[in-house]
């Protein structure tokens, strides 16, 4: 049976990567086309301990836990790269692709090319893409996905979007989304990335309808013919 089809939804912050994998979803059934849905991180899992550690601000000493700066690009990448191999160790989405099926993530590797590429200066980044890919995909054997759709916003946007989020919801901010610096980096690691590794790049801004429709077409590009008349 041939190898499945693995599509990764990436963006900052409040791209509404989450709102728009489920209209994709949703898109696909509509046309006899099933999916598996991933997410990352796998928050409330033993693998992504370090990660909530992380992110919750509880590396390191005094102020310098709330930078996300003080844990390097490198050895924060390995914190999200081994939450990610247990669950694909794990979970059912390795079985899924193994079988041929279609297995749509938010979020994934290129999350590290996002938000920890960021941190370093733009010369410095292809160098960093080269060893993520490496390490994830080479060394730890994790599948490269066939697709990655960047949802493109910017950091203004990101910002009024997670506080409309955090109100409306009573959650808090990570030390990514509180940090307006790392949400400027990590926007522009995004763009480097995305013509460094052959991302498809989407306007995050417009309607749900919108966005949603370029994403439908960028899925079924790759996806093949046979999907859209399905």
């Amino acid at each position: 049976m041939s190898q499945g089809k693995l599509i990764v939804i990436e963006g900052i912050d409040g791209a509404g990567k989450s709102t728009q994998l489920a209209r994709l979803l949703s898109a696909l059934s509509e046309r006899g086309v099933h999916a598996e849905r991933i997410a990352f991180p796998k928050y409330g899992t033993p693998g992504a301990a370090l990660v909530e550690e992380y992110l919750g601000g509880r590396i390191g000493r005094g102020d310098e836990r709330q930078d996300p700066k003080s844990v390097n690009a490198y050895a924060a990448s390995l914190f999200f790269a081994c939450d990610r191999y247990i669950s694909y160790k794990n979970d059912g989405w390795r079985d899924v692709l193994d079988g041929g099926g279609i297995v749509i993530t938010d979020r994934y590797t290129t999350s590290n090319a996002v938000h920890q590429g960021g941190k370093l200066p733009e010369g410095e980044r292809e160098e960093y893409f080269r060893w993520l890919y490496d390490t994830e995909f080479g060394k730890m054997g994790l599948p490269k996905p066939d697709a990655v759709i960047l949802l493109d916003l910017t950091p203004e946007q990101s910002a009024e979007r997670l506080r409309a989020r955090n109100s409306r919801d009573g959650t808090s901010s990570d030390i990514h989304e509180k940090d307006g610096n790392h949400l400027k980096n990590a926007r522009e690691s995004a763009l480097f990335a995305a013509k460094a590794l052959d991302w498809t790049v989407i306007p995050a801004q417009g309607s749900e309808d919108e966005v949603g429709g370029r994403i439908l077409s960028a899925a079924l590009s790759v996806l093949g013919g046979n999907h859209e008349h399905s």
